[in-house]
């Protein structure tokens, strides 16, 4: 078993079926309804409604005999999440997790929520009370239960997003994202919109390359105000490095713990591309401490990333608490530190004799600029004898491939060669386990153990993103060969008509609904990023069928973003690199060659959106950018193309900046 949060369950008194056609045989005899709960394990209302509930015995009791319970791992079946949170979403109002579904044995929904207590609480009935009311409602109005799965799952089939082609967007829709997000954007505190307040990586990736493309300040001061907001408060970990999954506050000032690998991997590169378009130290420092803290505590004995730590942790005397491991008293400050550096701590972090969080304690903020790392080592040695949160210690293959890409540039741009290798290992890794001999993916593996689950559109396209990356930063031109076989089968797995993507293969298990979504959530779309990596190969490949696959998805985003482009982010940002060609860069010369390197380093740092870069012997046979490029009397040289039309060569870093400018 490769996930962690269902052996989590693995001891509850509930008889927990997997999602599988024999759980909904089991319900079909019994003549009972299925009760489906989905959650994942850093999930902290997840784990007490676990506590709660599916630990009592009366409860469990209860739910044996009057269901089939079927428990899912989201982050192992997005598709199965998918479909019932929207069906959740359509009939609530809302939605979240641990999602609580009842089904017919045709996998039909007519009942939903999401955590329910143990007691009636604030107007709301008890996972108990819900559960009799189901079974009461099953033996006695089946009809009327019928009628409203039915209902229900003709509304959510008749769903189907058709809003692709059209081409890619231009520059008034662009401009009207950019003005909508004006109007949204939080100036005192950075972000946009208000409580819970989310890291908007990707929103962030857009306004960095808008101004790269265009020289728009506004764009790069939201982006630049808000990272800096993000890294002084409580959500980025001021002792070890990394982000929470969001703030609870307005002001990033506490956090929901859970550390996840998508988040960290995402800010990681925004931090380093705002630092390439700044300078910024404190930008820089960020990017590398993130990608420090991805390696440290997230990397896998098999060379992968571990899927993300919980938020919760024990306190220390023998109760779990969500936030223990990172929250400091004053008092815990000075029994580590002394007196005096005690109180240099409390200033320096802004911590409270009241406290930011719980119970008199603090999340550690960093208020004004200055850094003490003598204190910060110290602080962290101490905070490494508390008991740590548990990791979910899956591979995703996507998050994965968001981590590579990520690892692979913060890696180049600081001089960081073994973050380089360790993008490398987890990329050799995906490889040799998520890949079968067809180049078709695996969503998950644990312990050197691949899952059962198939690869959705998003593991295909982030893969491919962070292939692409590697390959740019390597020179090893068989990263480009792989992202190839991955978008390949994205084009005839995933594609429909006009420019439409969908998050499962044509040859997936079939569910009520294919799930389809191009909006941006905590990482991009399968649908944007598909249309990133797709465009990113075509300016590698000159493939004219993997450029205009990317142009028709892109009809989305025109769709989409002036009126949501705080939900399409990433496909604000890869249509900000289709506006700008994307660049096209080839580096020929040997990779020991001084002159080679330093035209590589250049490329690799260039803020063009989405430029390409790549890098080998002239009329090299591994990067198709290479062949007929020539060096200049007989000396390293870079030509910047668009197309795989080519200006005159140059061989100097300060002619090839030139070339890349807007």
């Amino acid at each position: 078993m490769t996930s962690p949060y269902l052996l989590q369950h693995a001891d509850n008194p509930v008889d927990w079926w997997p999602w599988a056609p024999e759980a909904f045989e089991e319900a079909r005899q019994r003549d009972v309804p299925v009760l489906l709960s989905v959650g994942y394990s850093a999930c902290h209302w997840c784990h007490v409604m676990a506590h709660e509930s599916f630990e009592d015995e009366p409860t469990a009791a209860y739910l044996n005999e009057h269901f089939v319970a079927v428990k899912v791992d989201r982050e192992e079946r997005p598709d199965v999440d998918a479909v019932y949170m929207e069906a959740v979403q359509a009939a609530t109002g809302q939605g979240g997790w641990p999602m609580t579904v009842f089904l017919t044995a045709d996998a039909e929904p007519f009942y939903f929520g999401t955590y329910f207590p143990p007691e009636p609480r604030h107007g709301m009935a008890s996972f108990r009370q819900v559960l009799e009311g189901v079974s009461t409602a099953w033996k006695g109005r089946r009809e009327e239960v019928a009628e409203v799965a039915q209902r229900i799952t003709r509304d959510l089939a008749e769903r189907s997003f058709a809003h692709g082609g059209g081409g890619a967007p231009g520059e008034e829709q662009l401009a009207q994202a950019l003005l909508t997000l004006t109007r949204d954007y939080d100036e005192r505190r950075g972000g946009f919109g208000g409580a819970p307040k989310f890291p908007p990586s990707m929103v962030l990736e857009f306004l960095l390359r808008h101004h790269a493309r265009t020289g728009a300040e506004g764009a790069l001061e939201m982006a630049a105000d808000t990272c800096e907001a993000m890294a002084r408060g409580g959500i980025y970990d001021q002792l070890g490095g990394g982000f929470a999954r969001y703030a609870v506050d307005r002001e990033w000032v506490v956090p929901h713990f859970e550390k996840m690998l998508y988040d960290n991997a995402l800010l990681c590169r925004v931090y380093a591309h705002l630092w390439r378009a700044t300078g910024s130290e404190l930008a820089r420092r960020v990017a590398l401490e993130t990608a420090d803290f991805m390696v440290r505590e997230l990397r896998t004995a098999e060379g992968g990333f571990a899927s993300a730590l919980d938020a919760d942790s024990d306190d220390g005397e023998g109760r779990t608490a969500e936030g223990a491991f990172y929250a400091w008293t004053p008092a815990q400050l000075r029994g580590v530190l002394g007196d005096q550096d005690g109180q240099r701590a409390i200033e320096l972090y802004g911590v409270t004799e009241g406290g930011t969080f719980e119970e008199g304690a603090s999340v550690l903020q960093l208020p004004g600029e200055e850094v003490d790392p003598q204190i910060r080592s110290r602080l962290l040695a101490a905070r490494e004898e508390r008991p740590r949160p548990e990791r979910d210690d899956k591979v995703v293959a996507a998050w994965n491939g968001l981590a590579i890409a990520a690892l692979a540039e913060v890696g180049a741009y600081f001089d960081r060669p073994d973050l380089i290798e360790r993008a490398t290992e987890a990329a050799d890794l995906l490889v040799r386990l998520h890949m079968d001999p067809h180049a078709r993916l695996s969503r998950t593996s644990r312990d050197g153990r691949v899952g059962t689950n198939a690869g959705v559109l998003e593991d295909y396209a982030d893969v491919a993103e962070g292939f692409l990356a590697l390959a740019g930063v390597t020179g090893e031109g068989v990263w480009l060969e792989f992202a190839g076989f991955l978008l390949d089968i994205v084009l005839d797995q995933f594609m429909g008509e006009n420019g439409t993507l969908y998050d499962t293969a044509h040859d997936a298990e079939r569910l009520i609904r294919r799930p389809q979504d191009p909006t941006d959530n905590a990482t991009p779309s399968g649908w944007t990023a598909a249309a990133g990596a797709l465009l990113s190969y075509a300016a590698h490949t000159g493939s004219t069928a993997h450029r205009t696959a990317a142009e028709e998805a892109l009809g989305v985003v025109k769709a989409l973003a002036p009126k949501a482009p705080r939900f399409i982010g990433w496909g604000l940002a890869v249509a900000e690199a289709h506006l700008d060609g994307p660049r096209e860069v080839a580096v020929v010369g040997p990779a020991g060659d001084p002159l080679a390197r330093e035209l590589h380093r250049t490329a690799v740092l260039s803020r063009a959106p989405g430029a390409v870069v790549a890098w080998g012997e002239p009329d090299g046979d591994e990067f198709p950018l290479l062949k007929d490029r020539p060096l200049v009397k007989e000396a390293a040289a870079a030509y910047v193309c668009r197309g795989f039309v080519c200006r005159m060569p140059v061989t100097t870093s300060e002619d090839l900046e030139r070339e890349l400018l807007p």
